[in-house]
């Protein structure tokens, strides 16, 4: 069958005969068959869970209820898959877990092991579950362009990857059942350790397990695992005076270790008659022994225990560490992992990252009270100035130099920054690096803008896009680009206003709240008089445009995108009009202006080959297979789309390869051509299953 070629006027939607030919269909076909992927990446199994101390407090007890809870399970005599380790900080609730993975499920659970510490992600008091979700998801093999914007999305994705594998999920420092639920696998289980009892999670079957203070017994044991001599039953009388509090007893161990001269003894003397002072709640602080820890220390390592009093944040890596003018930030670190007040924290990153205990950096808090507030403001703002730069060369890592931006380019080089150790060396890492940060970076931003270092703030904030737009983090992005909005003000920055609020009004576009975003833009458009540049008009534009198509008016969207790009042929800049010229087409394609969005979206096409602007080929391409196939014009259509999942493919573009070959498929079935719909579904089954996306979903 030859394609009709009529005006848009003239076509009939999908006129396309039932027996249409494609090309020749085995020709057509083969192409899609032999069409090379991008490479999956390996495939690891998450084995997260931290792992648990060499100097471990046997809790038979509470090993044996897990295990017990665990057999009950797998024999189908329990439907529950929710398990609560609570107790007070210091009890040893993360160990407790650590010590059963390790040697109870280390072959169990073909899913692996997800772990998560809420305390990270708790943004004044909340957690921001749905980016704990999407860490897991790209942890289960995911490709960030798969992971859907919303929590209920997100959640039942993760339910669907895990159902049909036994997955262990671990969370540490739950607050409510709130932060719980979500987490839950569709198969396996979920530990979560909290202060609290969540009694709410008993409407869903778990389990719930209490970890009190260690008895006479049981502290005795671990004490004398410390191989030292035992005169006059010291170490009872030690396990008393620290109130049984495992955390207690590893500081006392380490403060002796750094005194061999000194025994048991000494340190019952070290600690008085009384033992632990008791907090007005009942509960036995552990202040006084984490004092003894603390002047144990070298001098360099006790700056960076008061570092971590200051830091926002919960981790460190050495690179922040010597920005905050800590001297042999590795030794340091070192000292305070064989302390036992320090874990390491596994990211997907480069850097090693070190994080105190909760209680032991509550304490860095208290000793941080006595130093001077120069001292602290100094470390402070050395960090925060490390920090703005380092963001900055990751943005352009990320996004690349072409990108628009209102800040000038670094001053210092990357290797400048960081002389002892390799951040990151290419955009994949660098997104990587940008997304471990994540919770420090969010918390730095609030200390800044305490502290009124706006331009600290705003620029944070523009090179953070590269983040928070890649990753979907959309309620980091709105908390930070409020604190950019204010900060804009009060430098006086018109041009950084409205990019701030712009880049709002993204966050809350991908999310569908398009009166937020509709209000944001609208204030940002009171400014357009002020702009300087033309492409921060143009920015808004395209984003009321943006706005606008979701809302299904593709007439006003057009108009807006008109004058977006209208701004970027003002301004030279090349790629944003082949971007624009794009969205044109788009809007064009909405309104079912079939004609004139090909010829738009072959005119950018044109120009993007010009230019040598491969990446959007794809988008083009498959805006003119959508408009062909509207047309009539089945041939051209295949070929487009075909061509555009070609593209795709080599630029590892993957939900653009997912798109052409949807558009294919289509194309495919209203010709009746079984073959080539057939290979289509093939390949996009091929495609989800690499991106770690089960049929049907993404």
């Amino acid at each position: 069958m030859g394609e009709h070629r009529g005006g848009a006027s003239s076509v009939t939607h999908n006129s396309v005969a039932g027996n249409a030919v494609i090309a020749g269909p085995l020709v057509m076909a083969g192409r899609v068959e032999s069409l090379t992927l991008p490479a999956a990446p390996p495939g690891v199994t998450p084995r997260q869970v931290p792992q648990p101390s060499a100097l471990f407090i046997n809790r038979k007890d509470e090993l044996g209820r897990l295990k017990a809870t665990e057999s009950d399970r797998r024999a189908g005599r329990t439907t529950s898959r929710i398990v609560v380790v609570s107790g007070l900080g210091g009890m040893g609730k993360t160990q407790l877990v650590a010590q059963w993975a390790a040697g109870e499920l280390e072959q169990s659970y073909p899913g692996g092991h997800l772990y998560a510490d809420l305390e990270e992600g708790r943004r004044d008091g909340a957690v921001d579950v749905s980016g704990v979700v999407a860490g897991f998801l790209r942890s289960l093999g995911v490709h960030p362009e798969f992971i859907p914007a919303g929590l209920g999305e997100r959640t039942a994705l993760f339910r669907s990857i895990t159902a049909g594998r036994d997955t262990l999920v671990v969370v540490d420092n739950a607050r409510q059942a709130a932060e719980v639920r979500p987490l839950v696998p569709g198969a396996g289980l979920l530990v979560a350790t909290s202060r609290n009892a969540l009694s709410a999670l008993s409407m869903d079957g778990a389990v719930h397990i209490v970890l009190g203070p260690l008895d006479e017994r049981a502290g005795v044991e671990f004490v004398q695992s410390w191989r030292v001599t035992d005169p006059d039953g010291a170490a009872a009388v030690l396990v008393r005076l620290c109130g049984g509090l495992p955390l207690a007893l590893r500081a006392v161990g380490e403060w002796l270790a750094r005194r061999p001269h000194l025994g048991l003894n000494d340190a019952v003397r070290a600690l008085g008659t009384d033992g632990l002072p008791r907090l007005e709640d009942g509960t036995t602080s552990v202040n006084a022994v984490l004092d003894m820890a603390y002047q144990s220390l070298p001098d360099p390592t006790r700056r960076l225990y008061r570092l971590f009093g200051w830091l926002p944040g919960t981790t460190v890596t050495s690179s922040v560490v010597t920005a905050a003018g800590v001297p042999d930030a590795d030794a340091a670190m070192g000292d305070l992992l064989t302390a036992n007040l320090a874990v390491l924290v596994e990211s997907a990153d480069r850097p090693r990252r070190l994080r105190l205990h909760d209680m032991v950096r509550a304490h860095a808090r208290e000793v941080v009270r006595e130093i001077p507030d120069a001292e602290r403001d100094a470390a402070l703002r050395a960090v925060a100035d490390f920090c703005t730069a380092v963001v900055a060369h990751a943005d352009i890592r990320v996004l690349g130099p072409g990108r628009f931006r209102l800040q000038a380019p670094p001053t210092r080089t990357l290797e400048e920054l960081c002389p002892h150790e390799e951040l990151f060396t290419n955009g994949a890492e660098a997104l990587e690096w940008l997304d471990a940060e994540r919770g420090n970076l969010l918390a730095l931003l609030r200390i800044a803008f305490e502290a009124q270092w706006y331009d600290t703030v705003w620029q944070l904030c523009e090179s953070l896009w590269a983040l928070y737009h890649s990753r979907k983090h959309h309620a980091d992005s709105i908390e930070a680009h409020r604190m950019g909005i204010e900060a804009a003000q009060w430098a006086g920055r018109a041009d950084v206003e409205m990019r701030m609020r712009n880049q709002l009004a993204r966050a809350y576009y991908e999310l569908g709240r398009y009166d937020e975003a509709t209000r944001e833009l609208d204030a940002a458009g009171e400014l357009l008089d002020s702009a300087a540049d033309a492409r921060l008009s143009g920015m808004i534009w395209e984003t009321q445009a943006l706005v606008a198509l979701a809302a299904k008016r593709p007439d006003d969207a057009r108009t807006l995108f008109t004058r977006a790009l209208e701004a970027n042929e003002a301004t030279g800049d090349r790629h944003g009009v082949i971007v624009q010229t794009y969205n044109v087409a788009q809007a064009l394609l909405a309104g079912e202006h079939w004609q004139e969005a090909f010829e738009t979206a072959s005119e950018a096409a044109a120009m993007a080959v010009e230019s040598g602007d491969d990446a959007m080929l794809p988008r083009l391409g498959i805006v003119q297979a959508r408009a062909l196939h509207k047309l009539g014009r089945v041939e051209s259509a295949a070929e487009s789309a075909m061509r555009a999942a070609e593209q795709a493919a080599a630029r590892k573009l993957y939900a653009k390869l997912d798109q052409a070959l949807g558009v294919l498929a289509e194309v495919a079935a209203s010709a009746e051509d079984a073959r080539l719909r057939a290979a289509c579904e093939a390949k996009l089954r091929e495609l989800r299953r690499d991106a770690g996306v089960p049929s049907g979903d993404g």
